[in-house]
């Protein structure tokens, strides 16, 4: 007995997982759809409802922020995981959608489960989050950018250690309000202006705590025995993307949380030895929302093109996005983070009508190359980026079904990319369906 457990054993299950490799709104949700049809467990890690995701079936669509986007199987079971780097968890937020997708309380119950570790953000981190965006335009005459759902202000809460968990919600409520008058307090000092009803919210964290109490669960234990027991298929729908992650992301001009492979094991206690394949999904150019740097945005025609065909508009903000050429510096970046096993490249359609299509190889700064992806914002802001041009195709790819089917030129387009990465293209996409996302292998 004692040498079979002395030899290494391969684990049971693995998780599969879907990342952002730009800067957020890659199609991410299309990937995850796709994958969840046949999945048993799909999983959130991080992140919060500032990550909308936007998913299109028999021609409804749907916009996610926080449940994942494989409710929509309902074979599935959809998990919103926590630990140390948790999900906050707002509850309107999440009842809102909840209730528009489950089919009745037992449906509710079986499908839907959350961390007891997963930590909660409140209406005033949302309104400090608003407070500090106003200071720092104030103060530097730019901002952050940020979505205003209170979500850095709850991670700073997590960091100070005075957050509160969904494990204190649902437990004794008494303690939970003397923590919760403390929290608050600890705001209303900093900020003196701050509007605050602590009994009214109060009571209706008290409702929310009846209802979530049935979907909470441990989380670590939860995911040991879908990883350890019975043969089943967890897809991890990663938020966010990994230029927005908040140590390997174009800081300060990132989220509050870890949106790499990383953030799996941190949020959802995975060990790293069940991490299996992991997806990096690319928009075939390259956007972005709010302040920060971008080296191949296009402030002219053809980045008026890509946003007016791409209907580049965020689905949390309604932010209308900066347009810019594919940077495969940047995304060869998110590979050295993440370790991609395959890409899904996505919106490759909104390209139809360009003569020539140029992509980013390469960045300088004072005529000198720069040999990685600079950690110093100041210097992103300041680098010159080397284009390879493409020929374009410029013809319609929506109905091309099969990678034989497209023209010559995307053809062409989509390997130069694969083998600047050394990763291959599983997947491409040529619509917002899931039916247009043409499986290479």
């Amino acid at each position: 007995c004692v040498e079979s457990l002395r030899t290494p054993k391969e684990p049971r299950n693995k998780v599969t997982v879907v990342l952002g490799a730009q800067w957020g709104d890659e199609g991410k949700g299309k990937v995850v759809d796709l994958l969840a049809m046949d999945a048993d467990l799909v999983c959130r890690c991080q992140g919060g409802n500032n990550a909308g995701h936007t998913v299109v079936v028999d021609s409804v669509e749907y916009d996610f922020h926080l449940l994942p986007s494989g409710v929509l199987n309902k074979k599935a079971v959809s998990f919103i995981g926590g630990l140390t780097l948790s999900l906050v968890l707002q509850p309107p937020s999440l009842f809102a959608k909840e209730e528009a997708c489950r089919n009745d309380e037992r449906d509710k119950r079986e499908r839907l489960k959350i961390s007891d570790r997963a930590h909660i953000v409140f209406n005033f981190h949302q309104a400090v989050d608003g407070i500090q965006e106003q200071q720092r335009q104030l103060q530097a005459g730019k901002n952050l950018g940020t979505t205003k759902k209170g979500i850095g202000p709850a991670y700073s809460s997590k960091a100070a250690r005075n957050g509160l968990r969904v494990c204190d919600l649902v437990s004794d409520f008494t303690v939970f309000e003397e923590k919760f008058r403390v929290l608050a307090e600890h705001f209303l000092t900093m900020y003196p202006n701050l509007n605050v009803d602590i009994d009214n919210e109060l009571q209706q964290l008290k409702e929310y705590a009846e209802r979530l109490r049935p979907l909470v669960t441990d989380g670590v234990y939860f995911m040991h025995k879908a990883l350890t027991g019975p043969s089943k298929k967890i897809l991890v729908e990663g938020a966010n993307a990994a230029l927005l992650d908040i140590d390997f992301g174009t800081y300060p001009c990132v989220t509050s949380s870890n949106c790499t492979v990383g953030g799996v094991c941190t949020g959802l206690g995975v060990p790293p030895s069940y991490v299996g394949r992991v997806y990096g999904v690319v928009k075939a150019y390259t956007t972005r929302v709010g302040v920060g740097a971008f080296p191949t945005e296009q402030d002219n025609e053809v980045g008026n093109l890509l946003q007016s065909r791409g209907r580049e508009f965020g689905v949390t903000t309604a932010r209308q996005r900066r347009c810019g050429w594919l940077d495969l510096v940047l995304v060869r970046y998110a590979h050295m983070v993440n370790g991609f096993t395959a890409i899904a490249l996505t919106k490759l359609d909104i390209l139809d009508t360009l003569p020539e299509i140029k992509v980013g190889v390469a960045y300088s700064v004072d005529d000198e190359p720069l040999p990685s992806f600079p950690a110093n914002m100041d210097v992103l802001t300041r680098v010159s980026v080397k284009y390879e041009t493409l020929p374009g195709w410029c013809c319609s790819t929506v109905d091309v079904r099969c990678f034989e089917e497209l023209p010559s030129q995307a053809q062409s387009y989509i390997r130069f990319i694969e083998d600047f990465l050394q990763v291959p293209v599983k997947w491409i996409g040529v619509g917002k369906s899931r039916e247009s996302m043409i499986k290479l292998f």
